[in-house]
């Protein structure tokens, strides 16, 4: 069985980088919406003996409750930095050799469980680390190894990379996998478009949570106006969105 830690950062400073098309509040209800989804999916895995929030946000200790799962405020931890939380929160989970520890983002709305059903299945056959990398296989929104053998956590640039010389250098194998819904994460304004164009796909793999909150007209129309702006200002196509976005379980 595995222990999956999802830390998640204060949400009225998540995700900065949509301040030129999302409010502060709707980014926070943004993170939230996602946050959902992939707690949904966690707290509803058989393969999972127990979830745990690693967070600071004044909500989380509610949002934990909503889903059953553990709460484990950062600052109870006395580290700073994501690498240093996710380091003394593993200290927290008893190091047996049949117990796996899985690290998660929030920002992953199209998470399904077949895919951490498959991480779970890789590692438990070859050992190591199972890294999920993003669409550009840069880096490393899951991560999953036993409990016994606590890699160096290089969450950041490049980690999917950093976490493989890791792996080597301690002669353990890494397997690299990318799927859908792993790969997706939310960090740049054509990701947003991306949402935007599933959340209208009845049949799109996309989050209940994170659909309900772009259904809101207003927020949708502002939000294809501002991000056709933002093509317009920056001279690319706009993203056009499919389940094979990126991703496709290899």
């Amino acid at each position: 069985m595995a222990h999956a830690l999802l830390p998640l950062k204060d949400l009225v400073a998540a995700k900065t980088r949509l301040s030129g098309i999302l409010s502060a509040s709707e980014r926070r209800g943004l993170m939230q919406a996602m946050a959902q989804d992939v707690l949904a999916v966690l707290s509803n895995h058989p393969g999972l003996s127990a979830v745990t929030l690693v967070s600071d946000d004044p909500g989380a200790s509610l949002l934990a409750a909503n889903y059953a799962i553990e709460h484990l405020p950062e600052q109870e931890l006395a580290a700073e930095g994501l690498n240093a939380v996710l380091a003394a929160a593993c200290e927290r989970i008893s190091p047996q050799a049949e117990t796996q520890i899985l690290v998660l983002h929030a920002d992953l709305p199209f998470l399904q469980g077949h895919e951490i059903q498959l991480a779970l299945e890789r590692q438990q056959q070859s050992g190591g680390l199972v890294i999920g990398t993003d669409c550009e296989q840069s880096g490393t929104n899951l991560l999953l190894f036993a409990a016994n053998e606590r890699p160096l956590f290089h969450f950041g640039v490049d980690s999917c990379a950093k976490h493989q010389d890791w792996a080597r250098q301690a002669g353990l194998p890494a397997q690299v996998l990318q799927t859908s819904g792993v790969a997706r994460d939310v960090d740049q304004p054509r990701d947003v478009l991306m949402l935007l164009q599933a959340s209208l796909d009845p049949n799109s793999a996309l989050g209940a949570s994170t659909r309900a909150f772009l259904s809101e007209p207003k927020l949708a129309a502002r939000l294809h106006i501002a991000l056709a702006d933002l093509d317009d200002e920056q001279g690319s196509p706009q993203a056009t969105f499919s389940e094979d976005y990126c991703g496709h379980d290899k």
